[in-house]
């Protein structure tokens, strides 16, 4: 029995690839040899209108008398009869010769040699009328001429557009065929074999692929087949194994997991908020909590604020923003050492019952300490009754305490940027010694002659004296314009509005104007170094207004939520803020600055006559952290 031929993948698509191959190949040759003959057509239709051009510059020669341009017009002539009927090897120009254009070109060539032996070699008399009419028909001949090329180069046109039609429809039809052919050969004993490794992958280990062709498919298909046997085979036995060893592991992996994770938080987080809003989402996930918040507690634990939150609704958020100890099922740690389980449907009805209206059956509290000093608590929300077991509440106060370690770590690095800000700030205390005192001392010695010169009625004496004052208070000026932007000042740790109340009570005090404060919302502290910018550009903008407003009254709104924004207000003359600020104005220039230092925007709005408003606004991502316990604040550098 005669074996039956194995075809290869590759022999197949060759074979129905290869006559459109050659058809387009056969295709592209006539197009561009159709193309070199309309190339070198147009060219020698060309040269033959310039023969009407040359034989019409002769007639002008001879109708005027002017033979000595005679011979090169001749010459000139002549090339262009002997390159139309040789052609150009240099170039493609060559005459589509036929029995028209052999017949025109001839008759050319006769009016050619008439015109020579009349009119240039006869030396016949300038006739204008005779020289018109022999001119224009040697013209009308080389017309006929051009005009027999170019009906001989339409027809080729013809052709060259019929060569292209059938290479588009040969690329279509080619194309159809072949992609019918990549679907029959490749595409559809791939997509068998795809939905048969699918199958496998959802656990059908008993899948088969028929084997339909003798090609590199087929092959595929059988070794498929086999390899899917053995795994069927192989896998009787494992499964129950595999899910002891699995279960067994689980819990192990993610308590590991989660230890690492964390651990992977405190040491890149730079932040609280950083480090509070990974912690929040890392624990709920452990968890298999629906929702999980971290609050931060005051220094006497009286209030609760919200540092993250995940899964909570957004109403629940916004009303347990603060919450007062004892109003709520959170933040009641009094007397709590460690974790606890609160079933709310049990539980004493709180004042605040927006766990219950969140559809939360159980609240895991699991308190937040440093050094016995609390800081807050993690509260994980659930939706059913739990229980915590030995193993996950061992994880998550493990996981409370590395929470306790970071922040100590952060406070630390706070303590550490306060040395170093104390440091700089000796520094610049030196650096006032060294310049304006000095400088004030010499003006106080210089204000002593000024004194004597006048007591004496030195005017000479008193002018130079007064020379070298404007001198010293020019210096010190300048030392001052350096320096300034280099001070610092320390902030409340806690809160900032204390320090603002002692800074409206300074410039009521400077000049007897009445200041009101008013603070509108509840939010976390400002961070210290940001605390300490807002308050240098209040105490800046409060300058402004003793110096240039003439006001009698001065308002300080402070609203803290949804973001910081503080207001200076004055009933001053005001000024129209449309015109451009002198570059000159130190102190406009640096609380802009300043105001950009912490991500915030400071806007002046005012007009002639209706006071001045300075706007500071802070975007939510720059309104801060709360600043950690026993640290205190740092002076931004």
């Amino acid at each position: 029995m005669t074996p039956r031929k194995q075809w290869s993948l590759g022999a197949k698509l060759a074979l129905v690839a290869s006559p459109f191959l050659a058809l387009a190949l056969l295709s592209i040759a006539l197009t561009l040899w159709v193309s070199w003959q309309l190339e070198g057509g147009a060219a020698a239709v060309n040269e033959a209108g310039r023969m009407r051009m040359q034989a019409y510059r002769m007639a002008l020669s001879v109708g005027t008398a002017q033979p000595g341009r005679l011979p090169e017009q001749v010459s000139e002539f002549d090339r262009s009869l002997v390159l139309l009927r040789q052609g150009d090897p240099e170039r493609p120009l060559f005459v589509p010769w036929d029995d028209d254009v052999r017949g025109h070109f001839a008759s050319v060539e006769r009016d050619w040699a008439g015109f020579q032996a009349r009119w240039i070699r006869g030396g016949a008399t300038a006739d204008g009328v005779d020289l018109n009419h022999d001119t224009a028909a040697f013209a009308a001949h080389v017309d006929a001429l051009v005009h027999s090329i170019e009906t001989h180069m339409s027809r080729w046109t013809a052709l060259l557009h019929l060569a292209q039609l059938a290479t588009m429809a040969l690329a279509v039809i080619g194309t159809s065929v072949l992609v019918y052919t990549g679907y029959l050969f490749v595409l559809e004993p791939v997509g068998t074999l795809k939905q048969a490794i699918r199958r496998m992958q959802e656990g059908d280990f008993s899948t088969r692929v028929e084997r339909v062709s003798s090609d590199e498919f087929g092959t595929l298909a059988e070794g498929f087949n086999g390899m899917a046997g053995h795994v069927q085979s192989m896998y009787q036995h494992l499964e129950c194994r595999v899910a002891e060893k699995t279960a067994e592991l689980q819990e192990k992996r993610e308590r590991l997991e989660a230890l690492y994770s964390v651990t992977s938080l405190v040491g890149s987080a730079a932040t609280l908020q950083d480090l509070a809003q990974g912690f929040v989402q890392r624990v709920r996930t452990v968890a298999r909590a629906d929702g999980a918040a971290l609050r931060w507690s005051d220094e006497s634990n009286e209030r609760y604020l919200i540092l993250a939150a995940e899964g909570l609704p957004a109403e629940m958020q916004q009303a347990e923003h603060c919450v007062q100890a004892g109003d709520c099922h959170c933040g009641n740690l009094s007397g709590t050492t460690g974790l606890r389980v609160i079933p709310i449907r049990e539980a004493h009805p709180a004042r605040m019952p927006h766990c219950a209206r969140a559809g939360f059956e159980t609240i895991v509290s699991i308190p937040i300490r440093v050094h016995e000093r609390l800081m807050g608590e993690l509260d994980l929300f659930y939706h059913a009754q739990c229980e915590v077991g030995a193993a996950e509440r061992s994880l998550l106060e493990a996981l409370g305490a590395h929470l306790a370690a970071a922040m100590d770590n952060i406070r630390l690095l706070a303590l550490e940027k306060e040395a170093a800000v104390s440091q700089e700030r000796s520094f610049i205390a030196r650096e006032l010694h060294d310049s304006i005192a000095q400088s004030l001392a010499f003006l106080k010695i210089q204000v002593q002659l000024m004194q004597e010169a006048l007591d004496h009625q030195n005017l000479v004496q008193a002018q130079g004296v007064l020379l070298e004052i404007g001198a010293g208070v020019r210096e010190s000026y300048a030392d001052v314009r350096e320096l300034l932007v280099h001070f610092r000042t320390r902030a409340s740790s806690e809160d900032i509005e204390p320090a603002l109340l002692t800074t409206l009570r300074k410039f009521e005090q400077q000049t007897g104007m009445p200041a009101t404060l008013q603070m509108e919302g509840s939010a976390l502290p400002l961070a210290p170094d940001r605390q300490i910018q807002v308050l240098h550009i209040l105490q800046e903008a409060l300058s402004n207004v003793r110096k240039h407003a003439g006001a009698t009254q001065v308002w300080l709104d402070v609203q803290q939520q949804p973001q910081w924004r503080f207001e200076v207000r004055d009933n001053g003359h005001g000024f129209d803020a449309q015109q451009g600020q002198d570059e000159t104005h130190v102190g406009l220039r640096i609380m802009t600055e300043r105001a950009q230092r912490i991500g915030g925007h400071l806007e002046v709005l005012s007009r002639p006559g209706h006071g001045t408003s300075v706007l500071l606004t802070l975007a939510p991502e720059a309104a801060g952290t709360p600043p950690l316990p026993a640290a205190e604040a740092v002076a931004s550098s």
